[in-house]
């Protein structure tokens, strides 16, 4: 199956974990994230969970918006206020991306062989950051309660 930007559209479930190396600290989040697609084609991406902190105990609500777009490479994104983030062909074989945040770097690999459960893979690098961030996603299911006919 060819992976369309239109393929990502509905709700997911989400589930992620962090593990930051410089502080030996694995923190989770878990939530949703809903994909849908504007008139321009573009598609927007909400996340929205609770992060916890087991070493602290505590929790926090997070959430973060992207923007997806369909360009010749495969799959464009950009942060909430329009900035570029990284492209992406979900196709490829081993689809990954790079972006430079100086001073920091951050390293994605995308995981679409057993779609549509899917996963992103984030290794972030720089003199104050040294963590990965696994993040798995599973399309939830709208059960219908229905008429009988």
């Amino acid at each position: 199956m060819m992976i369309r930007l239109e393929n990502f559209t509905g709700l997911w479930s989400m589930a992620r974990e962090i593990d930051d190396r410089r502080t030996g600290q694995c923190a989770t989040l878990t939530g949703t994230c809903h994909f849908s697609m504007d008139e321009t084609g573009t598609l927007r991406q909400d996340e929205r969970g609770v992060l916890h902190m087991p070493e602290t105990a505590q929790s926090f609500e997070a959430e973060r918006r992207y923007f997806w777009r369909a360009d010749a490479e495969g799959i464009a994104v950009f942060f909430e206020d329009g900035r570029f983030f990284h492209t992406f062909d979900p196709n490829a074989p081993a689809p990954h991306a790079d972006h430079a945040c100086a001073p920091d770097a951050y390293s994605v690999r995308y995981a679409f062989s057993n779609w549509p459960d899917w996963s992103a893979t984030w290794r972030v690098t720089g003199p104050r950051k040294d963590y990965v961030s696994v993040t798995r996603y599973t399309r939830q299911t709208v059960e219908m309660e229905g008429c009988d006919t």
